[in-house]
């Protein structure tokens, strides 16, 4: 039983959750979402769909979890309105597979902008998030299924048929991201890695490739030293408890395929340094995944692609690739 969130609600994620209901099934899937916001969205789209509360593999049928939307939504069209309704989905799936109900979460595209704008302006209450969390700000849903689950790190990586790469910080801007790098990070994110290719992946001893921060991985200092005072003393500490880790490498001649095909996994020290050599081999068939949950988490590798919405182009691609990496596991 998979729970799925779709989204935005503006953006393509009910457009997904209505392409996804055509077909028949051979899992059980619930989406958690307003049932007007569907019905609207499937007579834009012309496409049937029936829903129901009991569990559904039939086409043109879905099963859905009620949330109410206390918004008019438009496709394309933002609103701060909707997004404490997005932030009550994902909290109510994920109180869901922590009771054991659903066995992975997969989610749909957000938009962390509009999740801002709304707690800027007192839109987001904390009955959205578990007590003391504050909303503001929001760096995605990372982070939220971290905050929620009450988890001490977590690591986000991005899988394709031929490439996966995590990352040491996700959503952070570039010049938050030197600081970020330490020691206590990253002895918390590797074990977490390392674990999840393990225990997710099947592979009973992965080699991880792992960037350096700065050009040429420093270059022996000249070009900063956080490959020698920060990451080189973690790498080697975990190689003498038996852990296969090449690096710290140059970010620019990591992957080549040479050096990929060495490895199980890159570690990537920032979100801009990794995925967009992931994106590139593989857009739109790539999925999202976050080690350190108490469940599996799946999420398509796209945004919500408002000039989509409603439009009937939007792909399923990355939600299908998203739904058999859950059910894999």
């Amino acid at each position: 039983m998979i729970a799925f969130t779709p989204g935005e609600p503006a953006g393509i994620g009910p457009d997904l959750a209505i392409q996804l209901a055509q077909q028949p099934r051979d899992y059980d899937i619930v989406a958690f979402a307003d049932p007007e916001l569907l019905q609207q969205r499937a007579r834009e789209l012309q496409l049937p769909l029936a829903l129901t509360t009991t569990p559904t593999r039939s086409a043109q049928t879905l099963s859905i979890r009620p949330v109410p939307l206390q918004a008019t939504i438009h496709p394309g069209q933002l609103s701060p309105n909707s997004a404490a309704y997005v932030l009550e989905t994902i909290r109510l799936a994920t109180e869901g597979c922590l009771c054991g109900s659903y066995h992975a979460l997969v989610t749909g595209p957000i938009h962390k902008g509009i999740i801002n704008r709304a707690g800027e302006a007192g839109l987001v209450c904390r009955a959205c998030g578990p007590a003391g969390i504050q909303q503001i700000p929001f760096s995605g849903h990372t982070e939220y299924l971290q905050a929620l689950c009450g988890a001490d790190e977590v690591v986000m990586m991005l899988v394709n048929k031929r490439l996966r790469v995590a990352l040491a910080t996700t959503h952070l801007p570039l010049a938050d991201v030197a600081q970020a790098i330490t020691r206590k990070k990253l002895e918390q994110i590797i074990p977490i890695l390392h674990q999840g290719l393990v225990s997710q992946f099947g592979i009973a001893d992965p080699t991880l490739l792992v960037a350096g921060l700065n050009p040429h991985a420093g270059e022996g200092g000249s070009m900063g030293r956080e490959e020698i005072e920060v990451i080189s003393p973690v790498l080697e500490s975990f190689r003498e408890q038996g852990m296969r880790l090449v690096g710290p490498l140059p970010a620019d001649t990591l992957f080549t395929q040479q050096k990929l095909q060495q490895a199980d996994a890159v570690l990537a020290m920032y979100h801009d340094q990794g995925l967009p050599v992931l994106k590139h081999d593989g857009f739109g068939q790539s999925v999202n995944i976050t080690l350190g949950l108490p469940f599996l988490r799946t999420s398509v590798d796209h945004g919500t692609a408002l000039e989509l919405a409603g439009t009937g182009l939007a792909s399923s691609g990355s939600l299908q690739a998203a739904i058999e990496v859950a059910l894999q596991q």
